[in-house]
């Protein structure tokens, strides 16, 4: 990397952050710095820097570093064993983490366990809890003590400080208690007594409320970053889409199989029916049909012959081809297509942890509620213990037990319906944008419709049955690999249940198949295929055939004995639930836009079909053109959600306010989504936004109340009325609660 070139650009790999206000800190540094702009992604954990001017790579990273982070280049994924060391690594960072959740609950479920039930509390217990707590308070909750300093250093406060500040009072006073009060006696007990009254507070430890909460927090913290791990996925599932091999042609002919990564510019390799293209090439011999769905969403195979180009990871579905590699490695459209998911998901707004808004504001009343505390019971003469105990019961009371629980119990349980319904939430941060979102974009192949073609329509001559042109167009398509012959064939033994084997197959590069079935000379493909054998079609063939193609749909002639008797109608198509999944959507208050790579007439016929207008259909749309769509929308002041299913899809589903990924789609479109419907069926769109936004609600409602619960009792921690009777029963409630809200989810159903 040159360091001093204008107008460059550097990913960094940022790490330490904790919270989405550690992102927005960095983000705020670096551009401070002359000629900087910068983003800071914190569910990817990576900073895309344009920089210009004097400014090196190094210093920002040294400005990184400063601000309490580190910093350095990733290292690119150039293969599929890279891309599992880079998934190892991701399994490294967890590792710490689980370590801490195992030893916070291991030791401190008998903690809260002795200290909540009077009859544990034998003679010598709460040494045996501090015992417990101290590798907890300590060592387990070490990222919580680490972040809340980083955060004071630069006058910050977020969920990080209330837990360690909590943890950290509640331990500390449990230390003074059991060392210089009264806590330490022998047969100490915490008695059952809810009565209000002031106390010096020697004779109290609150070890329980200290692991506890470390635990509970700690539990969250594990589940999300499980979840954000899988940021990267959607690349690593992109560059997976390739063929891992390909058989090059040596210049005297020779075969030689080779490593994809290996081919260079100018080789020349064979593709093979079913096969996928290795790379980005023109095609030099042979002729075939390609099955570019996956990456360009025509659901019609595109059919090239010698001098047209073929994109790799694309799949011949037809004949030999040999193709000349065009463009490798970092330069083809599949390379391209995943430096487009990777700029999305970079480009996209980290969501604002509502936790860590409320704490900025709630931490430090708190800490000077504390000062202010101690401050008037020593200005009153009460005593440094009274004075130090109404200040220290204030950090206590404050310190979050029910808000540890309040999202992670929330999202357990949301998620949990979730799956049940075949719906998969990714992480908290997706459920803010279910509240936004206005606009819905929805792919058409393989979202709207089934993703694959289809027999819909018979249209025959006059004198000729329909069962016998399916039987004998449906036999001699049965032997050829095109996927308009498939679906030909599919819809014939649907209907017939059996066919005939030909006596005679041969395949017309780009016009159909011929041969004899039954002893009937049969002819199935283009109209130009039988004008080859002096045939025409009757007047009302014709007529079905242009009415077919207005609609967007492929018509193919069938002739037999000299005589054109049929019409086939072939498109992919619409889900039977796709109309009623729309009306739905409309019903959350978003506006449905077909968004398609087909051309408009195919496009505007599955809108008619489903009811969506004219005007909200965006068509012969390129892949790489979709993130633009929306970003377009979203500079239009729009909420942007997205469904799609495909390759083509991945870079707009990272792009777009929401990702809605269908289950039956490619891995890169589901790693790129924030949500997946394992079904396969639009509805369940509308049903995910639905649960989505009742999970939301939820995490708020507990928010609040957890709050509203330490908020309540902090007038009498600042008055030294709490006893820990009181303490531990208003943690409990609260507790208790946010669990029972939860719980709440359950209940929810997917619409009839």
């Amino acid at each position: 990397m040159t360091t001093t070139t204008t107008g460059a650009e550097v990913e960094l790999a940022i790490g330490g952050m904790t919270c989405a206000s550690c992102a927005a800190r960095i983000e705020k540094k670096l551009n401070r710095m002359d000629g900087v702009t910068a983003t800071v992604n914190y569910a990817t954990e990576k900073a895309k820097v344009a920089y210009d001017g004097d400014v090196s790579v190094q210093d920002l990273i040294a400005t990184v570093e400063k601000t309490g982070y580190t910093a350095h280049e990733p290292a690119p994924v150039h293969d599929e064993s890279e891309g599992d060391d880079a998934t190892a690594g991701a399994d490294d960072q967890l590792r710490p983490l689980r370590e801490r959740l195992v030893t916070a609950v291991v030791l401190a479920v008998p903690v809260v366990a002795m200290a909540m039930i009077p009859a544990l509390q034998f003679e010598y217990w709460q040494w045996l809890s501090l015992t417990l707590a101290a590798p907890v308070v300590t060592y387990a909750a070490w990222p919580f003590h680490k972040a809340a300093f980083t955060n004071a250093r630069h006058g910050a406060a977020t969920m990080d400080t209330l837990i360690s500040v909590g943890t950290s009072a509640a331990f500390l006073w449990s230390l003074w208690a059991l060392f210089l009060g009264t806590a330490g006696t022998p047969g100490m007990t915490h008695p059952f007594e809810l009565t209000i009254a002031r106390g010096d507070g020697a004779g109290n430890i609150y070890l329980e409320a200290a692991a506890g909460v470390t635990a509970f927090i700690l539990a969250g913290r594990y589940f999300e970053a499980r979840s954000k791990r899988k940021a990267g996925a959607a690349l690593k599932a992109l560059l997976e889409l390739g063929a891992k091999d390909v058989t090059v042609l040596s210049p005297d002919g020779r075969e030689q199989t080779v490593p994809t990564a290996e081919l260079k510019v100018g080789d020349r390799f064979l593709v093979r029916p079913g096969e996928k293209i290795a790379t980005d090439g023109t095609v030099v011999e042979g002729s075939s049909a390609v099955d570019a769905s996956m990456l360009t969403g025509e659901s019609v195979p595109v059919e090239v012959s010698t001098g047209d180009p073929v994109t790799g990871a694309t799949i011949n579905a037809g004949g030999r081809l040999v193709v000349e590699a065009t463009r490798v490695g970092a330069d083809t459209q599949l390379a391209r297509m995943a430096r487009l998911v990777e700029d999305a998901q970079n480009g996209k707004a980290a969501a604002q942890r509502l936790a860590d808004r409320i704490s900025a504001v709630f931490v430090p009343v708190v800490i000077a509620l504390a000062l202010g505390t101690l401050g008037f019971w020593l200005g009153n003469g009460s005593g440094l213990t009274a004075a130090f105990t109404a200040a220290v019961a204030v950090l206590i009371i404050a310190c979050p037990c029910a808000l540890g629980l309040a999202t992670p119990t929330a999202l357990m349980v949301g998620t949990g319906r979730g799956a049940q319904l075949g719906i998969l939430i990714k992480g908290p941060e997706v459920l803010e944008s279910t509240r936004k979102v206005d606009t819905i974009v929805l792919d058409k192949t393989g979202t709207v419709t089934t993703g694959r073609m289809t027999l819909l329509a018979v249209h025959t001559a006059d004198t000729t049955d329909e069962a016998e042109v399916l039987c004998l167009a449906g036999a001699l398509e049965h032997s050829s690999e095109h996927p308009i012959a498939r679906a030909v064939a599919d819809g014939a033994l649907e209907k017939l249940g059996s066919l005939p084997i030909p006596e005679d197959f041969a395949n017309v590069p780009g016009l159909g198949v011929q041969g004899i079935v039954d002893g009937h000379a049969v002819l199935v493909g283009r109209e130009r295929l039988l004008a080859e054998w002096a045939m025409e079609l009757p007047e009302e063939l014709t007529r079905a055939k242009a009415e077919a193609e207005a609609a967007g749909r492929t018509a193919i002639a069938v002739a037999w004995d000299g005589e054109a008797r049929a019409v086939l109608e072939i498109a992919d198509a619409v889900k039977e639930t796709s109309a009623e999944a729309i009306t739905r959507l409309r019903a959350l208050g978003l506006t449905p836009i077909l968004l398609t790579g087909d051309n408009r007439a195919v496009a505007e016929s599955v809108a008619r079909e489903v009811g969506i207008a004219p005007e909200d259909v965006i068509a012969e749309v390129l892949p790489q053109d979709k993130v633009d769509v929306v970003k377009r929308l979203q500079a239009e002041g729009r909420s942007v959600a997205m469904v799609g299913d495909g390759v083509n899809d991945a870079a707009a589903l990272a792009q777009a306010d929401l990702g809605l990924a269908m289950g039956t789609g490619t891995d890169a479109a589901i790693e790129a989504g924030d949500l997946t419907l394992v079904r396969g069926d639009l509805r369940a769109a509308a049903d995910a936004i639905r649960l989505a936004r009742r999970t939301l609600g939820t995490i708020r409602s507990n928010l609040f109340w957890a709050f509203a619960y330490n908020v309540a009792a902090l007038p009498l921690a600042a008055a030294g009325l709490l006893n820990p009777m009181i303490a531990g029963a208003a943690m409990a409630f609260s507790s208790v609660f946010v669990v029972g809200n939860s719980l709440r989810l359950r209940s929810f159903r997917a619409a009839n």
